[in-house]
């Protein structure tokens, strides 16, 4: 798979964490869930992709 495709992933996966903490640190739920949701999306990219990213203890009981 290309660099770019890799960096891209990586990116937006960070976006997604943070944005799912600040959800988290604002006590919106919703949104937290559904920055999770894209977590967890990206995270089954990077795996069908061979991409190797380190999971949290809480993401890996999301997959």
């Amino acid at each position: 798979m290309s660099d770019v495709f890799d960096q891209e992933l990586r990116e937006q996966l960070d976006e997604a964490r943070r944005q799912r903490a600040e959800a988290r640190t604002a006590g919106d739920e919703d949104s937290a869930q559904a920055y999770a949701g894209r977590v967890t999306q990206l995270l089954r990219i990077a795996a069908q992709h061979g991409i190797e990213i380190e999971h949290t203890a809480e993401e890996q009981e999301e997959d």
